[in-house]
């Protein structure tokens, strides 16, 4: 059974539509991936999910329960991290878990949170004092102090150097381990393709497509790129007569071969049949970068 269901959502501002008629299901022990532009309608659509803001039509259930509703008892079992979350400089790290788990009626034991997370160091630092790796371990460790069933990570790795953000991802690798489903709201496709099951791309407030990374790859049909220095003089007609080649370039000795399908196999047999061979060959595969602009038509921030 599906832990969040949404059912055409809709949500506007006046006379600006945000979501219109939005609908996808997460399942028990996924980690759910949100993927669009800046302004999209991404946190939009999981604010609405959680409670946080009201929608104007259509149907959100999260495990059974109504957002609104039952805005108490689903409190009790999702774990939030919000996209923009200060708490104050001088909050200690042992006090904030202190604080966060007088919040609920059966939380976890937020001693062993400030072990499990790696912040023993941490225990007694102001939060204005921390990293932002520190930050995010923190916050994570505060979105599961209530032992939630779901936890929602909105943008988590934004303002992440690239280590740091791969440390966080291994993070939500382990929320996830624990049993805990996650949605995960993010513009970063490496993130995405690494971490996510399933992923809505929201694209103006719609939904755009809804799959595996590899079946988004997939179905955005996007080219492939191989790369090599030939061993003997090629007249690029050899390939472009290939149905399954679509352009030649050159840069300097390396050529560069764009196409589809069975690409590598029909470029290396025609140049097996002419004796020249693909010295320092490189084939660059279609990635969710790729399907992300096919599906979009913008480009992704931040990669």
């Amino acid at each position: 059974m599906p832990v969040i269901e949404v059912q055409n959502l809709r949500k506007t501002y006046g006379d600006h539509v945000a979501v219109d008629d939005v609908s996808f299901s997460v399942e028990e022990g996924e980690i759910f991936g949100v993927l669009g532009p800046n302004g999209a309608g991404k946190t939009t659509i999981v604010e609405c999910v959680e409670g946080l803001r009201r929608y104007d039509g259509g149907t959100v259930s999260v495990m059974g329960l109504d957002p609104h509703r039952d805005k108490e008892q689903l409190r009790q079992r999702i774990g939030i991290q919000l996209q923009e979350s200060e708490l104050p400089p001088r909050l200690k790290v042992w006090e904030a878990l202190q604080m966060y788990s007088t919040f609920y009626s059966d939380p976890a034991d937020w001693r062993s949170l400030i072990t499990d997370w790696g912040l023993e160091k941490k225990r007694d630092s102001r939060f204005g004092q921390l990293s932002g790796g520190q930050k995010q371990r923190l916050s994570i460790a505060l979105a599961l102090v209530g032992n939630p069933r779901i936890a929602v990570f909105d943008e988590l790795t934004t303002a992440l150097d690239p280590r740091a953000r791969r440390e966080t991802w291994e993070l939500i690798e382990k929320v996830r381990a624990q049993g805990v489903t996650v949605l995960l709201v993010t513009h970063f496709m490496e993130e995405a393709e690494r971490l996510c099951d399933r992923i809505a791309v929201i694209k103006e407030g719609r939904l755009a497509a809804l799959d595996t990374p590899a079946g988004l790859i997939s179905a955005a049909d996007a080219e492939q790129r191989l790369r090599f220095v030939p061993s003997a003089p090629l007249d690029d007609s050899l390939l472009t007569a290939l149905p399954e080649v679509t352009s030649v370039t050159r840069a300097g000795s390396r050529v560069t071969v764009t196409g589809t399908n069975n690409l590598v196999y029909a470029v290396v047999a025609v140049l097996a049949r002419h004796a020249i061979v693909p010295d320092e060959l490189r084939l660059e595969q279609p990635t969710l970068e790729d399907a992300f602009v096919k599906l979009t038509g913008t480009a992704p921030v931040g990669n």
